[in-house]
């Protein structure tokens, strides 16, 4: 009876593991956690869940979402601590969900405090790597002709050719820096130990490799290559023959490095449009970013879905130039938050209207410009470089947030009026009543 139940428990918690294969997350256990994570080069954020834990369950998504915007650039993992018991004692978890960043030192991690939402993880996530990276550039001596003083190893440079380019390239999800050179040439050999140092920095980040294109002229016609070295750029993510683009930073090791990571960071998903529907909608974009753009949309009977959604693009156009600012960006329909309009002064000059929030001082500044991109951009600009006027947020907390249904995409008509019978009304006796 105890083995019987020994292996029902066994089953019930594989079968209630949170992730399934499918996921990005990838599943951790004794048996590969040190191959994977600790000996690895790159950065890992790992959670440690319970399956019946209710806040891990409510953490998948977000989770799971951070996983996908991070492929190829950090890996996201989590160990089930019910079926290995270890490694939560391994790593002091007495908590769940308990999320550790092994970043730098893989033998002492640091535990993430920060929001559960899938933007602070991938903050926090380019936070340790930009870390990680800072740290080793630092041990550098200056002055050193050859690699900034830090020699890399050439084996992390990928040897490319006719036969694997589009096997290891365009087939893969990673962040490629792809060097086409020749053997006899002079600026080639000069980069050859900078492009070995960014290699062994960027390892299990971004990955580099070199074509002989005096030899494999298939790839090197393809990409238009005519002086060497000639350096391309491969995105994350799925690629195509046509997905290279030129690389134009510097040729020191710290140039490539720093200009990797710069790529990396462009790559940091759109944020999403939130309608405020509740009160944890203007929370989490308010609270836990450093501003919030809140805006007012007209109601839909005075603007159906064709022009609610032509300023939604605007909005997220917005959100995709600024994405790098890490704000959060939400929307309410006319009259519907009259608490937030009230405390921010919007919408009274008419709609749409915008305003951004510093929930930390308590500040906001109001969009005077036109609503449209030009308008948008150079608000948010000058608010980014500290220019603008601002005033204290009324009340000094965020408003009551009346519930509201998500918008269905659809348009809105106006109640049918009711006919009304007057067969049996005499007009006469209408006519004959006294005027007053």
């Amino acid at each position: 009876m105890i083995a019987l139940f020994g292996v029902l428990t066994v089953f019930m918690s594989s079968c209630y593991a949170l992730y399934p294969s499918s996921s990005e997350v990838v599943d951790l256990n004794p048996a590969n956690f040190d191959r994977l994570v600790t000996q690895s080069d790159a950065v890992w954020i790992v959670e440690f869940y319970a399956p019946w834990c209710g806040h891990c369950q409510q953490f998948v998504p977000e989770y799971s979402k951070a996983a996908t915007a991070l492929k190829g650039v950090i890996k996201v993992g989590a160990v089930n601590v019910d079926e290995h018991k270890s490694l939560g004692g391994q790593y002091g978890v007495k908590s769940f969900p308990t999320v550790k960043i092994f970043g730098a030192n893989k033998h002492k991690p640091d535990d993430y405090n920060g929001p559960r939402t899938a933007q602070g993880l991938v903050d926090a996530g380019f936070d340790a790597l930009r870390s990680k990276v800072s740290g080793q550039m630092s041990g550098k001596k200056s002055g050193s002709s050859s690699s900034d003083g830090k020699k890399g190893d050439p084996k992390d440079v990928i040897e490319l050719t006719d036969s694997n380019f589009d096997s290891l390239v365009l087939n893969s999800e990673d962040m490629w820096l792809v060097e086409f050179y020749a053997p006899w040439c002079g600026h080639c050999k000069n980069l050859a130990p900078h492009w070995a140092q960014a290699a062994s920095e960027l390892k299990g980040k971004v990955k580099l490799g070199a074509l002989d294109a005096t030899v494999h002229t298939v790839k090197s016609n393809q990409y238009g290559v005519q002086g060497y070295p000639t350096i391309k750029y491969f995105s994350p993510g799925q690629k195509d023959a046509s997905s290279a683009t030129d690389y134009n930073g510097g040729r020191t090791g710290n140039d490539i490095v720093n200009w990797a990571l710069e790529k990396l960071a462009e790559n940091v998903p759109a944020p999403e449009i939130k309608q405020i529907i509740d009160a944890n909608t203007l929370k989490e974009a308010c609270e836990e970013h450093p501003l919030c753009v809140v805006s007012v949309l007209p109601h839909i009977l005075d603007c159906q879905a064709d022009c609610r959604n032509g300023y939604l693009d605007v909005l997220q156009k917005m959100g995709d130039r600024y994405k790098k600012k890490m704000w959060g960006w939400v929307w309410a329909e006319a009259g519907v938050q009259p608490e937030l309009e009230a405390m921010l002064e919007i919408g009274g000059f008419g709609y749409p209207a915008m305003a951004v929030m510093n929930t930390k001082k308590m500040k906001y500044s109001i969009l005077r410009g036109s609503f449209s991109n030009d308008g948008i951009n150079e608000f948010l600009r000058d608010l980014s470089f500290g220019r603008g006027s601002t005033a204290p947020v009324k009340g000094a907390a965020l408003p009551k947030i009346n519930p509201t249904e998500p918008w269905d995409g659809k348009d809105r008509e106006l109640p049918a009026e009711e006919d009304i019978d007057l067969s049996d009304v005499d007009l006469d006796d209408i006519d004959n009543k006294d005027e007053l």
